[in-house]
């Protein structure tokens, strides 16, 4: 008998792990736990023994039904679990991210008009002037003929620095480049040619201003510059930049403060979709006796210009933009067709 039932446990896990799925797996355990079984036949057979033969082998059989029906459980969670991975496998979803592949960068389209506009004015001698962009209230109003409490400065009064340099001035975010040109002047002998692009600030935003914005400040002085040169010079610049000879200029009497006499700029495109339509594009005017001689000349001597132009105004009308904000907001797609 006992020889009898360790076979019958090798049998059993030999055609269980045989067993390839659920039915042939529910056959194999019916050779054994079924009604027609090799146990349950040898469970049948206890009745012919007498009473202690069959107590200790009906307790036997039990721990050997028990190892049997431990083997076909393991033997299912087996196929189960086998079951379930190829399951997983067939039907998996990578919810993982791409590898992010480097790209190439590509040149802002403001910061693409102010290389441009540098090179214009670079062939026809102008020199380029950087400088900070934290500035004193002397050199950004003062020394332009702003003093204190003139109302030209309302619209710029705006983003103070709370610390003062080192001379007690107060300090603020630069509202254009003509500081540069007061700087510039100072440490240069006439005749001064010189353009001063550049990030300006000031409490402004529509669809047109932007809070921080880029200025090109222009500035010649010497013995003998006048209006002329100042049309001259603008006039080429414009053609140069948007490279066509269709457009005109005229230029608008105004007031600045740095400037006597002073003049908005206006163009107008002869040809193309904005045929017939003055655009401002630029303030300018001969350059104030008082900020000539705060540059340290004697203005009975030196004569010239100024002119300051937005470079995203430039850059607008170059690519046909209607919203100035959209520069700002670091769309991709929007960015990226300037640069085709």
């Amino acid at each position: 008998m006992t020889d009898m039932v360790d076979d019958l446990i090798q049998q059993a896990r030999t055609l269980f792990a045989q067993a390839t799925d659920a039915a042939s797996l529910e056959n194999a355990k019916a050779r054994f736990l079924g009604k027609q079984g090799s146990l349950t036949e040898m469970l049948k057979g206890l009745a012919k023994l007498d009473a202690d033969t069959k107590r200790s082998e009906g307790a036997r059989i039990n721990v050997i039904k028990q190892e049997i029906e431990s083997l076909l459980n393991a033997r299912r969670a087996e196929m189960a679990q086998a079951e379930l991975n190829a399951r997983l496998a067939s039907e998996t979803i990578d919810v993982t991210l791409p590898g992010r592949g480097s790209s190439r960068g590509t040149i802002h389209p403001v910061i693409r008009t102010w290389q441009r506009v540098e090179a214009i004015f670079k062939s026809i001698g102008f020199d380029v002037a950087d400088g900070p962009e934290i500035e004193n209230d002397w050199t950004n109003f003062t020394a332009l003929n702003n003093p204190e409490n003139h109302p030209a400065r309302s619209m710029q009064d705006t983003f103070y620095v709370d610390i003062k340099d080192e001379q007690g001035l107060p300090l603020l975010l630069r509202t254009h480049t003509s500081p540069m040109q007061v700087r510039y002047a100072r440490m240069h002998q006439p005749p001064i040619k010189v353009i001063a692009p550049g990030r300006t600030y000031r409490v402004d935003s529509d669809a047109t201003h932007s809070p921080m914005f880029h200025q090109v400040e222009g500035l010649w002085i010497a013995e003998n510059i006048s209006f002329a040169d100042l049309k001259g010079v603008y006039t080429n610049f414009l053609r140069c930049f948007f490279e066509t000879e269709d457009l005109e200029l005229r230029f608008r009497p105004s007031f600045f403060p740095f400037t006597e006499p002073s003049a908005e700029i206006d163009m107008m495109f002869t040809s193309g979709p904005n045929k017939g339509r003055w655009l401002e594009i630029s303030g300018s005017g001969q350059v104030h006796p008082d900020v000539i001689r705060n540059f340290g000349l004697d203005p009975e001597r030196y004569i010239g210009f100024a002119f300051g132009s937005g470079l995203e105004r430039l850059t607008m009308l170059r690519y046909g933009v209607n919203d100035l904000r959209q520069f700002f907001e670091g769309d991709l797609r929007f960015l990226r067709q300037f640069n085709n």
